[in-house]
This record gives C-alpha cells, sequence and structure tokens, in this order.
C-alpha cells in the first residue's frame, strides 16, 4: 500500500460460587480536578534512564519476577510459549521482491538458532514446496555478535526494478529509531563507503540509485512536537546530510513530513511525492518538480494514494469530500483517476469503485501488475474481491467464509499474489492466487498449535450505554457451563482505526483455551471494523463511548452466564492499555483481572512524552481548557482512587519503547502503590514498542502473562 500511515503505532468453577453482583457505574468525578504537572509527585519516573527512576524499576522487578516465576506454573507456561515461537513449522511470511529481474521470495525468520532473525530468500517455485531451499541474505544474530550491538531488523527498502541495492533499518535494542545502511543483495555485504543514516526516527526513499528523499532528525529546529522529521532533504550519494538541500519543510504543530515515489509494475518513477502529516488522520500531499517547485495535490486530508494500476491512481477517502471536478464522495469510499489525465488537470472525472454498507469495512487494498485486489469484510468477517481496472467489474475469489482474510505481497510482473486465511480456531493457511483468472491454490498450511477439540466461536452482541450494537467473539468450550464461572480473557484496543479480526493465536490457544479459560474479543468502537465512521464516532470528546462499549460487553458476558467478576480478566496494550485503565477506575466492580501492556494511562500528560503529540486527533489537546476537561474525566491516572475495590493488576512495559513512554506504566504502579493498592510491575529494558526485542524475551512476556492470569481466574 502507498497510503502513508501512522502506527499508533500495529500487531488479545465451582457451580457454588455465584456471580458477583453488577453494581452501577462508577463514573469519574468530574468535580475533582486532576493534579497540575507541578503537583504530580511522580514525575521523575518519566526520565526514561534516569538513576532513580532505574533503581525503582529494578526494585519492582526484583519483586513482580519473584512472585510470578516463582509460581510453580511459570516454567511450563514459559516453556510451551517458547516452542511456539522457536518452532520452525510457521509459515515463512513471503514477500515477491525482485532481484536483476527473476521475481524471488523473501522472508525474514527467527527461530532459536537464530533468535534475532536472518533475512533470506528463495525461489518462487521453491516457496511453494514443503521444503524450501534458502539462501541466507543477512544474519542479524551474526551481525550483533560482531558489532556487539543489540541490533532488531526493522526491514529493508531495496531499488527498483533491478533491487539489487538496498537500505537496511537497524534498531538498538527494538526503538523505533533506526540506523540505515546500505547493502548489496548480490554480493550480501553492506556497501564499504556507501549510503549511511544516523539513528533517527523518519523516513528515506529512493529516486534513483544516487538520489535520494530522506526525512531525519538534521538537528535543532528538525523534528516536529510530536519527535518526528518536519523536514525532507534531496541528498545526492556522496553528500554529508547536512549539504542536502531541504525540498519540503512543515510546521512544527504536524506530526511529521516524509517523501516516497509513485512507481508503476516496473519501477518506473510516475511521480514524487511529498507527504505532510497535520495530524494523526489528516495529511496533505504534494508533488516534488524536476526543477524543485513543489505543489499540493488535490485530496482529501482523510484518505489518500493506496494504489497505482494500469495507470490509475487508486485513492481512499475517509470523509465525505468533494472532488475538484464537483463529484460528491462518502466517508469509507475508494475511487480512481486515470494518473497522467488526473496530474495535468485535477479537475478531471473520477471512477467510484466501491461504496461500503454500514456493515461493511476494508480492511486491505493492493495491486498486482494488472489488477485491484480489496480484502472487504461484512460483520468483521472476510472476503476477497478482484477488479479490472478495464471496466472495474469484480469478482469474489473463491475462499473460505467466516474468517480473517489477508492480502498479502503481490508480484509486479504477473497477478499472482498472497491470501492468507485464518480464524481463531482455524490455523493460518496461505493461499497463493492469480488475481486475474480467480485460481488460486493452498501452498502452506500451519499445523494446528492446540487442541481445538470441543471449542466453538461464537459472536454476540451487548448494547451499549447509547443503544448502539457493540459486536463481540467468544471463544470457549461449546459446553461451557451458564453459570458465571468460567474464567475469562476479555481483549479490546479500540482506538485508531484499527480493526480486531479473527485470528488464530497459537499462544492464546495453547496458555489460555487448552486449559479451560474462555477468550473473547471486543469489536468496539474507536476501531474500524465497520469503517471510518465506527472509528470517528469515538475520537475526542465522544473517546468515552469506546470505554462505554468495553465495559458493555463484560455486562453483557456476565449476564449470559460466560463469566462473573471472580473469573473475569482484560488484556490490552499501548491504546489498548487506556482501555484497560479507564475499566479499571470506572468498573473495577467487574474485574478480578488486568493486564496492562506499555500503556498510556496519564492522559493529561500524553503530548508531552515522546510520540504523544501524534496523537492529539485521536485524544484532544490537554493544553485546551474545553478538551482537556472531556480527558480528564476518562484518564486512568488522575482518576484512581482510595477506596475502591481495584484488583491486583499485571502492568508492563519497556524502557527501550521510544513511541509510548514507559513513565505512563511506571506511574501507574506507583500510584496505586500509593493508595494501598497491591500491583505486579516489569519493565522490560530492550523490547521496544513490542516489548520484546527477541523470542526468549517474548516467551518471558507471554508467561509472565498468562502466570499472573491463572492466578487471579483459575485459582
Amino acid at each position: 500500500m502507498l497510503r502513508r500511515t501512522l502506527t499508533a503505532i500495529a500487531l488479545t468453577l465451582p457451580l457454588a460460587l455465584a456471580a458477583a453482583p453488577v453494581l452501577a457505574q462508577s463514573a469519574p468525578d468530574p468535580s475533582m480536578p486532576p493534579p497540575a504537572d507541578a503537583e504530580d509527585p511522580y514525575l521523575w519516573l518519566e526520565e526514561v534512564e534516569g538513576e532513580r527512576a532505574m533503581a525503582w524499576v529494578e526494585d519492582q522487578n526484583t519483586r513482580s519476577l519473584g512472585v510470578l516465576t516463582g509460581d510453580p506454573r511459570y516454567q511450563d507456561l514459559h516453556d510451551q510459549a517458547l516452542a511456539i515461537l522457536e518452532a520452525r513449522d510457521r509459515i515463512p511470511s513471503p514477500g515477491f521482491r525482485r532481484l536483476g529481474g527473476v521475481e524471488r521470495i523473501d522472508n525474514f525468520w527467527q527461530d532459536a538458532d537464530h533468535v534475532r532473525g536472518i533475512w533470506r530468500t528463495t525461489t518462487v517455485d521453491s516457496y511453494a514446496t514443503d521444503a524450501p531451499e534458502w539462501e541466507t541474505v543477512l544474519d542479524v544474530d551474526a551481525l550483533s555478535e560482531a558489532e556487539g550491538a543489540n541490533w532488531v531488523y526493522r526491514g529493508s527498502n531495496c531499488l527498483p526494478p533491478d533491487g539489487r541495492m538496498c537500505l537496511i533499518s537497524l534498531s538498538n535494542g527494538g526503538k523505533d529509531a533506526v540506523t540505515v545502511r546500505e547493502f548489496d543483495r548480490e554480493t550480501r555485504q553492506f556497501v564499504e563507503g556507501g549510503i549511511t543514516l544516523p539513528e533517527s526516527k523518519g523516513g528515506v526513499s529512493w529516486i534513483d540509485a544516487d538520489t535520494l528523499l530522506v526525512s531525519r532528525d538534521f538537528g535543532e529546529g528538525s523534528l516536529t512536537d510530536s519527535g518526528y522529521p518536519r523536514t525532507v532533504r534531496l541528498m545526492t550519494r556522496g553528500q554529508a546530510i547536512a549539504d542536502a538541500p531541504v525540498v519540503f519543510e512543515g510546521e512544527t504543530t504536524d506530526v511529521s513530513v516524509s517523501g516516497f515515489t509513485l512507481r508503476d509494475a516496473d519501477g518506473v518513477v510516475q511521480a514524487v511525492l511529498l507527504n505532510r502529516g497535520i495530524n494523526f488522520y489528516e495529511s496533505e500531499t504534494w508533488q516534488l518538480n524536476a526543477d524543485g517547485t513543489t505543489r499540493q495535490l488535490p485530496l482529501p486530508l482523510k484518505g489518500g494514494i493506496t494504489a497505482l494500476v494500469n495507470g490509475q491512481l487508486i485513492v481512499t477517502t475517509d470523509q465525505d469530500w468533494t472532488a475538484p471536478s464537483g463529484q460528491e464522495f462518502q466517508t469509507g469510499d475508494v475511487l480512481a483517476y486515470d494518473l497522467a489525465a488526473w496530474l495535468a488537470d485535477p479537475t478531471v472525472q473520477a471512477h467510484l469503485i466501491i461504496r461500503p454498507g454500514p456493515r461493511e469495512a476494508i480492511e486491505g487494498i493492493t495491486a498486482t501488475r494488472n489488477r485491484l485486489v480489496v480484502a472487504l469484510f461484512e460483520n468483521v468477517r472476510g472476503a476477497v474481491y478482484v477488479y479490472d481496472p478495464s471496466d472495474w467489474s469484480r469478482t469474489r475469489l473463491d475462499l473460505p467464509e467466516n474468517v480473517t482474510v489477508g492480502v498479502g505481497s503481490s508480484s509486479s510482473l504477473d497477478d499472482r499474489l498472497f491470501v492468507s486465511v485464518a480464524g481463531y480456531l482455524n490455523p493460518q493457511s496461505l493461499w497463493l492466487v492469480d488475481a486475474a483468472t480467480g485460481e488460486g491454490e493452498v501452498i502452506k498450511s500451519l499445523p494446528a498449535k492446540f487442541s481445538a477439540d470441543g471449542l466453538e466461536v461464537r459472536q454476540f452482541e451487548a448494547v451499549s450505554t447509547d443503544g448502539t450494537r457493540i459486536p463481540y467473539f467468544v471463544v470457549g468450550r461449546s459446553d461451557m457451563p451458564m453459570d458465571g464461572s468460567n474464567p475469562t480473557l476479555l481483549y479490546g484496543y479500540g482506538g485508531f482505526q484499527v480493526s480486531m479480526l479473527p485470528g488464530y493465536s497459537a499462544t492464546v490457544g495453547k496458555l489460555w483455551l487448552e486449559r479451560g479459560g474462555v477468550y473473547v474479543v471486543a469489536n468496539t468502537r474507536g476501531g474500524g471494523e465497520f469503517g471510518p465512521n465506527w472509528h470517528q464516532s469515538a475520537q475526542g470528546v465522544n473517546r468515552q463511548r469506546a470505554h462505554e462499549d468495553f465495559q458493555a460487553v463484560a455486562l453483557d458476558l456476565i449476564e449470559r452466564g460466560i463469566t462473573s467478576q471472580p473469573h473475569l480478566g482484560i488484556m490490552g496494550g499501548s491504546q489498548g492499555g487506556l482501555f484497560m485503565g479507564a475499566m479499571l477506575t470506572q468498573r473495577p466492580d467487574l474485574i478480578n483481572a488486568a493486564v496492562i501492556q506499555v500503556p498510556l494511562f496519564d492522559m493529561l500528560r500524553f503530548h508531552k512524552l515522546l510520540a504523544g503529540a501524534s496523537w492529539i486527533a485521536e485524544y484532544g489537546n490537554p493544553d485546551i481548557a474545553e478538551e482537556r476537561a472531556w480527558i480528564a474525566a476518562y484518564s486512568p491516572y488522575q482518576n484512581l482512587r482510595a477506596g475502591q475495590p481495584y484488583p491486583e493488576v499485571f502492568i508492563h512495559t519497556s524502557t527501550k519503547d521510544d513511541r509510548v513512554h514507559p513513565g505512563h506504566a511506571r506511574k501507574a504502579a506507583a500510584r496505586l502503590e500509593e493508595l494501598g493498592y497491591p500491583v505486579l510491575f516489569y519493565e522490560n529494558t530492550d523490547g521496544g514498542h513490542a516489548a520484546g526485542a527477541n523470542l526468549r524475551e517474548t516467551a518471558r512476556r507471554l508467561a509472565l502473562e498468562y502466570t499472573y492470569l491463572t492466578r487471579r481466574l483459575m485459582d
């Protein structure tokens, strides 16, 4: 996809025990003003690697690890998680990539022998066999050992159409900031004296072999308030970054700016484009002309370019929009322009390709050489449609139903692409499909990683406070007793238009479902399950709607007898961590456990910490009195109170997370302890926002989480 996206980043008893009474909602008290920054006694915990803060982290880790790793069930959970993560029978994620005019399949792989991973390659035919003949391109474990570093591979950007010269991004310990080095895929060596960019957030894009668009930290004044690049430079090979001319500049209040090239299937540049991210959802697209001048292109602020196929520019709009032609488009529409005609005359007519229905959402768009391929979901169940640009007729691919489908890497030489199919109880299968003919076959299937005997997936709807029906999935035994006795884990995210789609999780299955647990996923507003409107209805002043949706699902689970307060736990990370904090402070009477992962928690300071300013479009601006009031009403940190039925929670974060500041999690734990509540806190000193720089760290985190949940919900 060509459309620019920012990550909110991506990436879950005896019959005699009566259900706990359902109490009236304990809403935040807006009459109690939150403390000003100067009154916050835990600001020192925001010093990421401050001596006092790290001493506090060490003490917390020692105590919490002692409790959880000392549990007799921890080691078995750890070993099972590690075995799943290090297994070699996973499906190697495939990516079509040309090298010298020949199309190959690239993959990044991690296992017990390659903890940090290897970038490897094989032929298309070999990949389709049961035992592909892989060739190693780059061994990140060996590189880390040789350089005494903790490198995390963040991907490669290879110059089309030949694909030989690549820019490799390497992160120190999992941070978002990366170092970029030029790499020769043919010799499989870093280029001596080649392009090297120092550690920074930002991006780099090839124009040709000697010219790049670079958006990085160029020193004082070059970053936005969100900590992302504010300028784009045109860098020539051999030129120092400081000498590269600035070709585009945004405002400090923007989220970021970046540059990219719009290429056809043969890799020929059709336009050099610049993106100005005004906020997380609104952006401008500019064209960089050959003479160095720029012009803004007429595109919706919410939406943008998603593909180029057969000369047709594919645009989505996440808002109602009037095109320069006078045509009226609706939120969620997908349209096409003849690129050459549109660049010459922006008032040309666009063709409406898709207008999703009220319970539909587009979850993926990609292009093969001659076709547009769209993953379209209805009521959170997926299908894949192929569109022919010659007349925009469509056909549906013959794939399994009532599952999640994902459109993956596609060929630029023909119309083949990979499509993944999975469900909560259906291990992933990978199809190789010819979009032109509609023919396809399963070429990889993941073996079952847990016993699904007796398990079934059900979909229910809860009714939120304002009457909106909120769908959710329940995965558990078909004969589970409906007496409130089932240990139940409720997962939610609820933001940034991220959809919670059915998927196969080997670790959830092995560490929870197989042991008698019930797994629930809530499709609340704030997500993208029903398109942009579903998300936008819970933005800003309406954020509380998403929290009420999640609470409604918990209430529905209890009312149906699926679970009860002593057996209901919740889990979520990042924005989902904010979700967990809101549930904790608003409806602690409903839950007996909360796994709060790399969370947002202090919502009156989120915009001042790391990348937080980039999320103002999602939540609002705490520096504006009116907006501060609605944020303060739900901000978990400011709404922690004494005398509440808070369960012991498990909060974890990472020192190396340079997206969501670890201070959120630290301050939450410190405040809970101050108020006299038990709390378990763990901070991984590596791992970044994903909370796991390698497989062993990830296995440890999973084992800690499920040990905690077992102690709280199954004992």
